[in-house]
């Protein structure tokens, strides 16, 4: 007789299977990215999302089926990250919903929380799109009713929902043009497909390592790998005079400039702060222009890596208890800036573009973008710290948005009004159209109005060989990307550039803004600005560094 029932213990370990075998297919997964950009993150972002969720399985009490539950859904829902993630999350939390006050779960239950699941996930999404993730779930859930009526193994549930799951994803270069142009099948739906057969290979009773330590590892590599900057800086500030709002906002400005994870932290006696840079230098100089320093500790850890538990920053912010009087520590913590009106929230990526952000008035950027999308958390981090009645959050790319509604909709500490910025130029225009008089409310009404009439392209190149909308695009080739889609295709970067202005420019056009990434070389760049001016003679042009990893140039026509 087969498995009629199971418990939270075993829906636990089924979740972290499936949590598992997507890990183990992330890179696959992101593979199957229609363009043949190198930024493929489908794998990477449903990854993060599960394995956010993962952590708090294995820390609940696995014989509770309502703190399983409530692990699953809630840190998928943080967790979530990209489109892909966003989704997945929201399977999660329809399945989860419909299970948590239950003991042991039947085929039936079983059937009824994955359509639920589904149900959630097409709700989730303003415009639901056939051939991806969502009809990869329809599917399994519509399987799951049919079987619910004719088996009550669990075992053999699993193992046919796996394979209608397989079936419909074979089928999904049928349902969306663009994925049979491309030869692939939907990237998203390939991870739910791992989800499923990581769940199914638990269930056939397969040795599966259920731990969280080698995903825990490669995060670790990843983090230390993508950051530029060498050194790590922290120090305490002694401040001559009194260190205003104003000084804190200087201060940040300018340690963006040089650096990434900038934190300040203030008191009415000091000001710590933490920040990576390369120019620990300069930091130092100007520290010293608001007072004498303290507790200075600049280390390259590159060259001095850390020994494992070491957590140097966190122990920097820890102030002892004996440090004041009770009294005195209640005023220091009452020592926070007042809740700002309208706040800007901003998702940026690169030394220049995170800079142009914060001079126009955000007053907080998350680092993230096309390669690295942050997740529901990050964003409703950011939200708080922004410290304001209304945050405005502006995603500039199509992959956050789904994220940033998920914060706004989670969100306890503010009204949170989420922007559909789909790109860097648009945000920016957003907060050059902001207007301080007017309301939170009237503003992104017109700024909404303001970022429809930008124009937006990419270029970068290609990482295969592929054939989208009738043009041939060969390895190594340089694409301009604009905003409906692939506008050009050449192998010298130049000739890209012209291709794509001219399929942009219209007899209106006039200004034309280039953001260089930071892989140009400086050579390159005269040549390209130079053969852009000769061939539109009638058109301005303003250079600006972006810094932006991938992309080697993000262009904004007005």
């Amino acid at each position: 007789m087969g498995m009629t029932s199971i418990d939270a213990s075993q829906i636990s370990k089924c979740f972290l299977s499936g949590a598992k075998t997507i890990e183990k297919n992330k890179d696959f997964i992101n593979e199957l990215n229609v363009f043949p950009v190198p930024d493929g993150d489908t794998g990477t972002n449903m990854t993060a999302t599960i394995m956010a969720a993962a952590k708090e399985v294995v820390a609940a009490s696995e014989n509770d089926m309502a703190a399983v539950c409530k692990a699953m859904s809630s840190g998928s829902l943080r967790g979530a990250r990209g489109n892909s993630g966003v989704i997945l999350s929201q399977l999660l939390r329809g399945f989860t919903k419909l299970i948590k006050t239950e003991k042991t779960l039947d085929v039936k239950l079983l059937s009824l929380a994955m359509q639920n699941a589904c149900d959630t996930a097409y709700k989730a999404v303003m415009k639901p799109m056939e051939g991806t993730i969502l009809t990869v779930a329809r599917g399994a859930a519509e399987k799951a009713k049919s079987l619910s009526e004719s088996t009550d193994d669990i075992v053999f549930f699993a193992e046919e929902i796996v394979k209608e799951a397989e079936e419909i994803l074979k089928k999904t270069p049928e349902m969306l043009p663009v994925l049979k142009e491309a030869g692939v099948v939907d990237s998203g739906g390939q991870g739910l497909v791992c989800v499923l057969q990581g769940v199914r290979d638990f269930l056939q009773g397969k040795e599966i390592d259920l731990s969280l330590e080698s995903f825990d590892e490669e995060n670790k590599k990843e983090e230390k790998e993508e950051s530029a900057f060498s050194y790590e800086a922290a120090f305490r500030i002694l401040p001559s005079a009194v260190f205003t709002d104003a000084d804190e906002s200087e201060m940040k400005r300018y340690y963006a400039s040089i650096g990434e994870n900038v934190y300040i932290s203030r008191t009415v006696e000091d000001v710590c702060v933490t920040l990576r840079t390369n120019d620990p230098g300069h930091v130092l100089t100007k520290a010293l222009s608001f007072g004498p320093l303290t507790s200075v500790s600049i280390v390259n850890d590159r060259l001095e890596p850390k020994k494992k538990g070491d957590n140097s920053l966190t122990e920097f912010f820890k102030r002892p208890e004996t440090e004041s009087a009770p009294n005195e520590q209640i005023k220091k913590e009452e020592h926070v800036s007042e809740k700002k009106e309208i706040a800007f929230v901003a998702v940026s990526i690169g030394k220049g573009l995170n800079s142009i952000f914060k001079e126009l008035g955000a007053d907080f950027v998350i680092e993230g973008g096309q390669t690295m999308n942050p997740s529901t958390e990050d964003i409703l981090k950011a939200v708080k710290k922004a410290n304001a009645k209304t945050c405005i959050v502006l995603p500039n790319n199509k992959n956050i948005i789904l994220a940033a509604n998920q914060a706004r909709d989670i969100a306890t500490d503010c009204e949170v009004i989420v922007l559909p910025t789909k790109t860097i130029p648009q945000g920016i225009s957003a907060l050059i159209n902001y207007i301080p008089e007017e309301s939170a409310h009237d503003n992104a009404k017109r700024m909404l109005k303001e970022i429809d009439a930008v124009k937006s392209a990419e270029i970068t190149y290609a990482v295969r060989d592929t054939k989208i909308n009738d043009h041939v695009i060969h390895k190594g080739d340089y694409m301009g990307i604009g905003d409906k889609g692939l506008l050009s295709v050449n192998p010298d970067i130049q000739e890209t550039f012209v291709e794509l202005l001219n399929s942009m420019l219209t007899e209106e056009s006039s200004l034309v803004t280039v953001y260089f990434g930071k892989d140009v070389k400086k050579k390159e760049l005269k040549k390209i600005e130079d053969r852009l001016r000769e061939s539109f003679p009638e058109i301005e042009f303003e250079i600006e560094e972006g810094g932006q990893p991938v992309y080697y140039f993000i262009i904004s026509v007005e």
